[in-house]
C-alpha cells in the first residue's frame, strides 16, 4: 500500500499540473477594477512613501495583536507611511471568509466603516470562533455578524444582509485570497514592505520592530546621528 501511494501521489501531481498548463483559464483570477485590498492610510501611489502590504484575517489571535503596533507606527511615521490591508481568510477558521466578505459589504456602504469593523471583529473575535459556533447555522452566524458590522456601518440590518446575497461581495473576498496565495501567502499576520516579504511571516510585530525595519530605510539613524550635532 505505501508504495502504490508514493507512486499515485507524483502522478496525481503530475496530472493537475498538466490540466493547469493546457488550460491556463482553469487558473486565471479575474483582474478587479481596482488594486485589492483597504488603504488604511496614505497613498501607494507617491513614490517617496513606503507601503506595507498587510495580510490579516479578521479571526486570527496573532492578527488581532499585530494591529495596534502597526497602528503605532502608522501614527508614528504620518504621512510618510501607507498601508493597505488586504483580507485573507484562513482555511481552518470556519468563519473567516464571512468576517472577510462582511468587511467587503462595509466597505461598500460606508467606506469609513472598514477598519471600525475589522477592528470589532477583533474586539469581539472569539464569538466566532469554531467551537463557539459550531452548533450555529451559517445563516445565524452571517446575521450576528452583520447586526455587529451595523454598529459602525449606519446602515439598516436588511441593507447589510443583502450584502451577503450579492456575488460581487463574495468575489471580492475571494479575489483577496486569490491575490494572496500569488503572493505567496500562506497565514496571517504576513506583511511586505515596499513589495519584499518581512521575516517571521505569520507572527506579529511589535512597535520597535517596525522601527528597526522602517527607520533604515527612511535613513533616520543618519539624520538623528546630523541632528545630535545641531
Amino acid at each position: 500500500m505505501a508504495m502504490e501511494a508514493a507512486v499515485a501521489l507524483p502522478l496525481f501531481l503530475f496530472l493537475l499540473f498538466s490540466c493547469h498548463v493546457s488550460n491556463p483559464s482553469l487558473a486565471q483570477t479575474p483582474i478587479p477594477r481596482r488594486p485589492d485590498g483597504f488603504v488604511y492610510v496614505g497613498d501607494p501611489l507617491v513614490t517617496d512613501s513606503i507601503q506595507v502590504d498587510a495580510f490579516l484575517d479578521p479571526l486570527c489571535p496573532d492578527s488581532r495583536e499585530s494591529w495596534p503596533p502597526l497602528e503605532k507606527a502608522v501614527e508614528f511615521y504620518f504621512p510618510r507611511l501607507s498601508v493597505v490591508v488586504h483580507p485573507f481568510p484562513l482555511p481552518y477558521h470556519n468563519n473567516a471568509f464571512l468576517a472577510c466578505r462582511a468587511l467587503n459589504i462595509a466597505n461598500k456602504l460606508n467606506e469609513s466603516s472598514t477598519f471600525p469593523l475589522l477592528e470589532l471583529f477583533f474586539k469581539y473575535q472569539e464569538k466566532y470562533y469554531n467551537e463557539p459556533t459550531e452548533n450555529m447555522s451559517r445563516a445565524s452566524i452571517i446575521d450576528d455578524m452583520a447586526k455587529l458590522a451595523v454598529t459602525v456601518v449606519g446602515s439598516s440590518l436588511s441593507e447589510f444582509l443583502s450584502g451577503f446575497k450579492a456575488s460581487e461581495t463574495d468575489t471580492a473576498a475571494r479575489i483577496s485570497f486569490k491575490y494572496g496565495c500569488s503572493r505567496g501567502v500562506s497565514g496571517a499576520p504576513f506583511f511586505f514592505v515596499n513589495g519584499f516579504l518581512l521575516p517571521n511571516a505569520g507572527s506579529p510585530l511589535d512597535f520597535s520592530e517596525w522601527r528597526r525595519i522602517i527607520d533604515p530605510i527612511l535613513g533616520i539613524e543618519v539624520l538623528d546621528h546630523v541632528l545630535s550635532y545641531q
